[in-house]
């Protein structure tokens, strides 16, 4: 007896209806994965809601610090004479001092050198000497600047650069409260922007603070530069991004 095959109608009904499970299997992965899809794009969505904003602090400070190097020379055929001349200007420079009220270790010599050179013959000396007051009495300081021409009226000669330098060392002591105020205004020009868009300032993300910088607070100075002044003003600008509700 010949074996009896499958009729047509069998088989086209067991081939549509695996490619009916098939189109069924991979229309849930598609609508499973564009949920997944949908629902990281909305997390990422939300996790980008921030603000970057920038936050500025200022304070007037004044110097802690004055140093002042000064150089003064003189010149002479005779060496002994030009170091006669520098003895007796030294001697000139600390009785200036002494009268202004300075210790005497206010007070220090930090270098000396004798050069020459020679003209038609003539070889002329010149003798340099440098002396450095450093004080913390910036009021006295100020007094002696004002006051720095008597010293030429006694025959000093004041080289070039001979001017006071004032310093303000506390930085380290006001850099905490000056970054929470930086940072406090950064959050209100955050909350600025979260209330003209409709949102709410989160908590901070991350923070960059910025480089203090230490300024003449009255322009340059006036002088010499920003160290001629001993009125400073302390500045930062700190960089805060905000998360937003």
């Amino acid at each position: 007896m010949e074996p009896v095959a499958p009729s047509r109608k069998s088989s086209l009904s067991a081939t549509t209806t695996r490619w009916f499970g098939t189109a069924a299997i991979a229309s849930i992965g598609m609508i499973v994965g564009g949920y997944l899809l949908g629902d990281g794009l909305l997390r990422a969505k939300e996790a980008e809601r921030s603000v970057t904003v920038r936050g500025l602090a200022e304070r007037d400070v004044t110097a802690d610090l004055a140093t002042w190097t000064i150089s003064y020379s003189a010149s002479a055929t005779d060496l002994g004479e030009a170091q006669g001349k520098v003895r007796s200007d030294t001697q000139a420079i600390e009785a200036f001092f002494d009268g202004l009220g300075f210790p005497d270790d206010a007070l220090q010599p930090t270098g000396a050198n004798v050069a020459s050179y020679t003209n038609r013959g003539v070889t002329t000396y010149t003798v340099r000497q440098r002396l450095s007051l450093r004080t913390q009495d910036i009021e006295r300081a100020q007094k002696a600047v004002a006051q720095q021409f008597d010293l030429v009226s006694r025959g000093v000669f004041l080289e070039e650069g001979s001017g006071m330098s004032y310093t303000f060392t506390g930085l380290n002591d006001i850099k905490p409260e000056m970054v929470a105020e930086a940072t406090k205004n950064a959050r209100a020009s955050a909350q600025q922007f979260a209330q003209d868009s409709g949102a709410g300032v989160g908590a901070i993300k991350d923070a960059t603070q910025g480089y203090f910088s230490i300024e003449a607070r009255d322009g340059d100075g006036g002088g010499w530069g920003k160290s001629d002044s001993p009125y400073k003003k302390v500045r930062v600008v700190t960089t805060v991004n905000f998360s937003l509700d």
